[in-house]
């Protein structure tokens, strides 16, 4: 078969892969490898270890795939598989074992799917009659663990995909569950669209001197919004300013522009955030080029965090720290909103670009929909409740990162005099206590309004959704589900280490549902109540019945009258 040449010449034939592979990549139209197939595929031949970062897209399905079904052994003896790919979602599940089976068809490949949401018995036929290659969502997973039918002792191969996503679920410990049951002498292989701490400190305790690869998420063409997370909130005028506040406490960029429309909008918004405790530069026309120059230099020296600019004063701006772009209003023309929240989008940079609409723009927002044919999701503004955990979640984050990172045994000397006085877990707790409010000043207390789209000759408006579809929230009991919405009880709570990352990741991981589409969660001390579409509160009750949590079996059914 003629091999296909790419740029640096490396063709998929070069990449030294089984005949049968070259086949089905030619007749499923692949002409050359991607970059991350061309850095990944010889290490993972070879049997190393590999952390790779990659976004989706990139190809980094096929990246592990193929050398998966390479290294495969294919007589059809082997009842165990060889290979488990862990991932987030059904949908993922069901997306790779498609690929592979594609991949694997000449050889005879036994992929099996398995999630929630679909007959365990079905699973257990297949597994029972024999598999290559199993590729699970880590609760599901643990649970055939835990029955016997799936074994590990033959696993040549663990590939976590989207281990980040994961982790946001809720999955980390079901995973350390899982790889602590798989043989030590496995390859592993973890791909992650970003490497937050915590995934290095996974990489650090499975993988064994990995390769690491780094592809960049691809530069879209001119005239085309970038690949960059957009959210819009709607917010009423007179409460902007702390809705600005609150969103950045949740966010925490690294650097972010805020586009306002005036010099009056930028010099006032600058002084407001200043007040509120932000470093705040402001740019605009009717500086002078000192007064530019010293603003930009602060902001790129990390000085000033912020900077208020109208879009005049920012044009030709390439800040390579920006993080966020917020947009103060939804700018009138949709070229303004994509030339804006290209600055995240470059150079393979990922970001995030914030739009806060008035509830009379709505047209103007479904303008910029039409207009760059991205859909821009609108969520609820963060709760009391919601800053306060994202606070509690940045100062864990530290804490994890400075016992992985930094040498504290200079520090020894103060814990063991105090625990000779007090319980070890009191210190601990006093230490975060004041970790925590040494890393910023304490939280508002103002709840912003809740806002809608006014309806127009486009359509009526949307109903915000939740922050990562779900609410952050405290004291909902006694109100009705939002309309729609049906409330479940779930049998565990605080006292069982639940937390809404583990409510949604199980009901995202096990159910047809998306975790945008769960609602409010109430957490209290021994159950659990969580909002979902009336229309799948069935299939959710389903698919979670045979499912763990947390490692643990629970009750699930609707709520009850007495709200239990």
């Amino acid at each position: 078969m003629a091999a296909p040449v790419v740029e640096d010449g490396t063709s998929f034939a070069d990449l030294a892969l089984r005949p049968e592979l070259l086949h089905a990549l030619a007749a499923l139209g692949y002409e050359e490898p991607t970059p991350i197939q061309r850095e990944a595929i010889p290490p993972l031949l070879q049997g190393r270890d590999l952390l790779g970062q990659a976004a989706t897209g990139t190809g980094k399905t096929a990246a592990f795939a193929l050398p998966v079904l390479q290294r495969m052994v294919t007589d059809g003896a082997a009842s165990s598989p060889q290979a488990l790919v862990l991932v987030p979602t059904r949908e993922l599940a069901v997306q790779v074992s498609e690929a592979m089976h594609r991949y694997g068809r000449e050889l005879g490949a036994r992929v099996v799917p398995i999630y929630g949401g679909q007959p365990i018995g079905r699973q257990l036929r297949a597994l029972e009659h024999g598999v290559d290659v199993v590729v699970a969502t880590p609760g599901r997973a643990l649970d055939h663990i835990g029955r016997h039918t799936l074994r590990l002792d033959e696993l040549k191969m663990v590939i976590l995909d989207e281990a980040d996503e994961m982790l946001d679920m809720g999955f980390a410990e079901d995973i350390e569950s899982i790889l602590e049951q798989t043989p030590e002498q496995r390859q592993t292989v973890l791909f992650s669209a970003t490497l937050p701490p915590r995934i290095d400190g996974m990489a650090r305790r499975h993988l064994r001197d990995q390769v690491e690869v780094k592809i960049a998420r691809e530069v879209p063409p001119p005239g085309e919004a970038p690949r960059v997370r957009q959210v819009a909130y709607v917010v009423p005028r007179a409460h902007k300013p702390a809705a600005l506040g609150r969103l950045l406490d949740v966010e925490s960029p690294t650097a972010a522009i805020v586009f306002c429309r005036t010099r009056e909008e930028v010099d006032y918004l600058s002084d407001a955030l200043n007040g509120r405790g932000y470093r705040a530069g402001a740019l605009h026309g009717g500086m002078s080029q000192e007064q530019r120059d010293r603003v930009m230099s602060r902001l790129r020296s990390g000085t000033n965090e912020l900077l208020v600019a109208t879009d005049v004063a920012a044009r030709g701006l390439d800040i390579e720290q920006l993080t966020h772009v917020i947009n103060y209003e939804v700018p009138s023309s949709p070229e303004t909103y994509v030339h804006r929240i290209g600055r995240v989008g470059r150079a393979g940079r990922e970001g995030v670009a914030i739009t806060l609409a008035e509830p009379r723009e709505h047209r103007l927002l479904k303008t910029v929909e039409r207009v760059t044919r991205q859909r821009i999701p609108v969520e609820k503004v963060p709760s009391v409740a919601d800053l306060r955990a994202r606070r509690l979640e940045l100062t864990r984050g530290a804490l994890h990162e400075s016992l992985l990172e930094d040498d504290l045994e200079r520090y020894r000397v103060v814990v063991e005099t105090l625990t000779d006085e007090f319980d070890v877990m009191e210190v601990a707790l006093a230490a975060v206590k004041l970790a925590h409010e040494a890393s910023g000043p304490p939280g508002d207390e103002e709840e912003i309004p809740e806002a809608t789209f006014r309806p127009g000759r486009d359509g009526g408006p949307r109903r915000p959704a939740g922050r990562d579809g779900r609410e952050g929230r405290e004291g909902r009991r006694g109100r009705a589900p939002a309309g729609g919405m049906t409330r479940l009880f779930v049998g565990a709570g605080r006292s069982a280490g639940i937390r809404p990352q583990d409510l949604v990741g199980a009901i995202a991981g096990e159910s047809p549902l998306d975790g945008r589409d769960v609602g409010a969660i109430e957490i209290a001390d021994r159950f659990s109540l969580v909002e979902v579409p009336e229309s799948a509160a069935q299939d959710v009750i389903g698919a979670l019945r045979d499912a763990t949590i947390k490692g643990r079996k629970v009750t699930i059914r609707r709520e009850r009258s007495d709200g239990r």
